[in-house]
């Protein structure tokens, strides 16, 4: 009887632990990045490295240089706002989706207005790449949303 008493109680205390886990398993985090964009030949940030080549092929830009970044996380669905540098914000809508995929609604803004809305289907670790407003006469704003 008192084995099954503890064996009870230990249940109860793993059990305890499980919302906790799937709740995590629930939530999504974005990893977003504040990118210029350049026409003029130079040299690209080293921070961006690694996603060089998907930004010269989406964006047809010369070079690359880091702005800001920011990471949130969101119950999936749920909502999130990352602030991105320089007043740039992201504001996500998670919705969900099949197999390891991750569905998005992005709301860019800056400055009081919204620049972009947008829905994403996003996959872990591989980036996305918006494409944004002008910032100077040669240079665009881009942003980079990796979920993980």
């Amino acid at each position: 009887m008192r084995l099954i008493l503890l064996l009870t109680a230990l249940g109860c205390c793993l059990g305890a632990g499980l919302p906790t886990a799937q709740a995590q398993a629930d939530s999504v985090s974005l990893r977003t990045i504040l990118v210029s964009a350049s026409r003029e030949p130079g040299q690209t940030d080293r921070r961006l490295a690694r996603y060089e080549s998907n930004l010269r092929r989406i964006l047809r830009f010369e070079t690359f240089q880091q702005l800001g970044t920011g990471n949130g996380r969101a119950a999936v669905p749920g909502e999130a706002r990352i602030s991105i540098g320089q007043g740039h914000t992201l504001a996500f809508t998670t919705e969900p989706s099949r197999d390891d995929r991750i569905r998005v609604e992005i709301t860019w803004s800056a400055g009081g207005s919204d620049l972009m809305r947008t829905g994403l289907v996003l996959r872990p670790g591989v980036p996305a790449v918006l494409g944004g407003p002008a910032r100077n006469n040669d240079e665009v704003y881009a942003v980079l949303v990796i979920a993980e």
